[in-house]
């Protein structure tokens, strides 16, 4: 049930959706949310795919709760995707509480960070914070004072691109041709030639290759092997 005594700050928060693919996990976020704000409907989501066609096809909700650990996305790609796809506050509730982790969660447009095993008070301060249009990160997490951390640097790019280059950079990435991104995404291929065009403008590189370098960079796999 929610909790009728909620601060009045919190009742700007009417829905929710979480997304998170450990079903226990899941329904204890969603329990979580309805104990300490009024939510009158929380939906879930087990994968980005799912969570992007929720909200092509429902109205968005207010607040969006996400894992980053997602099994259809790579590192702060679903982030950087549902950034573009609503205006929904977005707290990420993640595993991974590293300060780098929570810096580049911020850069890619999260509004707070609350690491996944926090006591229910934690969540119910993030909520007040973000209510309030106020970021909010762990207690003790310093921000970086260093904007030429890399992945940070590189999420903070791949966020300046449209959800079309988004894609296109996902599908190079993959190793396609123009030609055959064009037949993929039924385009013209002068049309992708444009866009890997601002795709490099906007990343500041000179090279396809370039643009997949920053792409790795701002996933799991490179972040944690360079914070090892």
């Amino acid at each position: 049930m929610p909790n009728v005594d909620a601060s009045p700050v919190l009742k700007r928060f009417n829905t929710a959706l979480v997304i998170d693919d450990h079903p226990l996990f899941c329904d204890a976020l969603v329990m979580t949310l309805q104990a300490i704000a009024p939510f009158t409907n929380v939906a879930t989501a087990p994968c980005l795919t799912d969570a992007l066609s929720l909200l092509d096809n429902t109205p968005h909700p207010d607040l969006i709760v996400l894992d980053l650990n997602l099994p259809d996305v790579d590192g702060f790609d679903g982030l950087l995707r549902l950034r573009k796809a609503t205006q929904a506050k977005i707290l990420v509730v993640s595993s991974m509480a590293d300060a780098r982790t929570i810096g580049a969660a911020l850069k890619a447009g999260a509004a707070g960070f609350v690491p996944k095993h926090s006591q229910r008070d934690i969540f119910l301060k993030a909520l007040e914070n973000l209510a309030a249009n106020q970021s909010f990160v762990p207690e003790g997490h310093m921000r970086t004072q260093s904007e030429d951390d890399a992945t940070q640097d590189a999420v903070s790019r791949l966020a300046s691109l449209t959800a079309q280059q988004a894609r296109i950079l996902d599908l190079i990435c993959e190793g396609k041709l123009n030609k055959q991104i064009a037949f993929e995404l039924s385009i013209a291929e002068t049309t992708v030639k444009a866009h890997v065009t601002a795709i490099m403008r906007k990343l500041g590189v000179h090279s396809r290759t370039q643009a997949v370098l920053i792409a790795k960079e701002a996933s799991f796999e490179e972040h944690l092997r360079s914070s090892s």
